[in-house]
């Protein structure tokens, strides 16, 4: 990540002229219930699809000057995903049974930490906050190192996503031009500033820390861990990405609208 503060110097600019565009209309959030029937007692919080997006398309304003671009982007996405990706998935899944990926989700998830408590605490919301440091508490210590989730499980302490580009919102800067991201999928200026940030905090990407204040030469390790993850996730969802796009009549502003839908209803919670 050695040029990851990068992005966050340029797009600061960017933002000072996008943040005054026309807000996103709201919308009620669809609460998707994500409780694993088959293996309760390893996660009650398997990714899907759902948690990404909301299958509501609607018109949204949005400014959108790179529309081409991100339409090419997202049929190259598109091909990832259904000849790379997904394959590999297939093979990952039939290799390593579901309890042990649910596990390494969890695990992940609970690595994840000071992201979330963070963007929280930046937030004002100190309960929030408190409920993600109990968790992280008892997971990596009763959840044999996050691999189980138990404080949702058994202590029924909900977790509370927040990242940097919801931080971002919270504080009225606006999600500036939407920018699909090569193998990540949808964005916006706001978001890929916020990606940037988490990023330091993130021992996930940033796996050696910050050593004398120098962003560390970490690129390899970070990639390897984040494909992995990548790989992992998609094995516990699949199908519901074919099953999301069925839906649209063309892909690309179908995918916009509803990200942009969903980021809209998080920073409004």
């Amino acid at each position: 990540m050695k040029y990851l503060f990068l992005p966050f110097t340029l797009t600061l600019f960017v933002l000072q002229g996008c943040s005054q565009q026309t807000p996103l209309p709201q919308y009620q959030a669809t609460v998707v219930n994500t409780t694993n029937t088959q293996d309760s007692t390893m996660s009650s919080d398997t990714d899907t699809f759902e948690d990404e997006f909301s299958e509501n398309e609607t018109s949204v304003p949005l400014s959108d000057p790179l529309n081409g671009y991100n339409t090419l982007m997202t049929s190259f996405n598109d091909g990832v995903i259904t000849y790379a990706l997904n394959p590999i998935s297939e093979v990952y899944g039939y290799i390593l049974p579901q309890p042990l990926r649910i596990g390494v989700s969890n695990a992940i998830k609970n690595i994840q930490f000071p992201v979330r408590f963070v963007n929280n605490l930046l937030q004002g919301k100190v309960r929030n906050a408190t409920d993600e440091f109990a968790r992280f508490v008892f997971n990596s210590t009763l959840g044999l190192g996050g691999l189980i989730d138990i404080s949702t499980n058994q202590i029924h302490i909900s977790a509370h996503k927040e990242d940097f580009g919801q931080t971002l919102g919270y504080y009225g800067i606006g999600s500036g031009y939407h920018v699909v991201l090569p193998f990540f999928g949808p964005s916006n200026v706001r978001d890929i500033v916020g990606i940037s940030v988490d990023a330091y905090a993130s021992p996930l990407v940033n796996v050696r820390g910050l050593e004398n204040y120098k962003i560390p030469n970490n690129f390899a390790e970070s990639t390897a861990i984040v494909v992995g993850y990548s790989i992992n996730k998609n094995s516990l969802q699949l199908g519901q990405y074919e099953s999301l796009k069925k839906d649209a009549i063309d892909l690309y502003p179908f995918l916009r609208d509803i990200y942009e839908q969903k980021r809209s209803a998080e920073i409004a919670e």
